[in-house]
């Protein structure tokens, strides 16, 4: 692959990981579950919970292909699968975010009674949750390099350090977008993780069937 390759496909990883990440959205949950902290405590908050959230993804995506193997699943079982959640995911996104809640009511009043909400429902399931986890390890697993996956894990480093701005600056991102703006950025998500999704079921239903008729 020439040097041109690789950055389209560092564009594409980057991107099938943040659309599902959506740390701008995730900007909602995390001002109103730290609404009457201290700037101390919030700049706790955010920093752990990026930290937790990129070191599961990172376990998920080093690790998947054993839990894949562990089970007999094949990447691209994973991949169908995978497409056909994210779908889903992305229709819910793109319905005005009414029935997009990656934290549910119960979640959330579970987490008022938490001292420390960094680890859930933040870290998992806001920003890594299965979606999240499902894309990782489909992406992973289909890179045919050693480079490919060098690039995959720099896609996803560089998602949880945007995240971390993001969160940081979650204030100011209320304040310019607001919750319409946000909404919007929601649903451009969700047609991009849409597309996103068709390309997953469609690859791995094409490798599929030619594994079978090869067979």
């Amino acid at each position: 692959m020439a040097l041109a390759d690789y950055f389209l496909y560092f564009i594409y990883a980057f991107a099938s990981i943040f659309v599902i990440v959506n740390p701008v959205e995730g900007t909602m949950v995390f001002i109103s579950l730290t609404s009457g902290m201290s700037g101390e405590e919030k700049k706790r908050i955010y920093r752990r919970t990026t930290l937790v959230a990129f070191f599961v993804a990172l376990l998920f995506a080093v690790a998947g292909d054993l839990v894949l193997r562990f089970f007999g699943i094949t990447v691209d079982s994973l991949r169908v699968a995978g497409g056909i959640l994210l779908f889903l995911v992305a229709i819910d996104m793109l319905r005005s975010g009414r029935h997009y809640r990656k934290v549910t009511e119960a979640e959330l009043r579970d987490a008022s009674d938490r001292e420390d909400i960094s680890v859930f429902p933040l870290a998992t399931p806001l920003l890594t949750g299965p979606g999240t986890i499902t894309t990782v390890i489909v992406l992973m697993g289909a890179a045919a390099t050693l480079t490919q996956k060098a690039t995959v894990l720099l896609a996803i480093s560089l998602t949880f350090l945007a995240a971390y701005y993001i969160l940081k600056f979650s204030e100011y991102i209320d304040r310019v977008l607001g919750i319409t703006g946000i909404m919007v950025m929601t649903r451009i998500m969700g047609l991009l993780l849409g597309a996103i999704a068709v390309n997953f079921v469609a690859v791995g239903t094409w490798n599929l069937y030619q594994a079978m008729v090869g067979g």
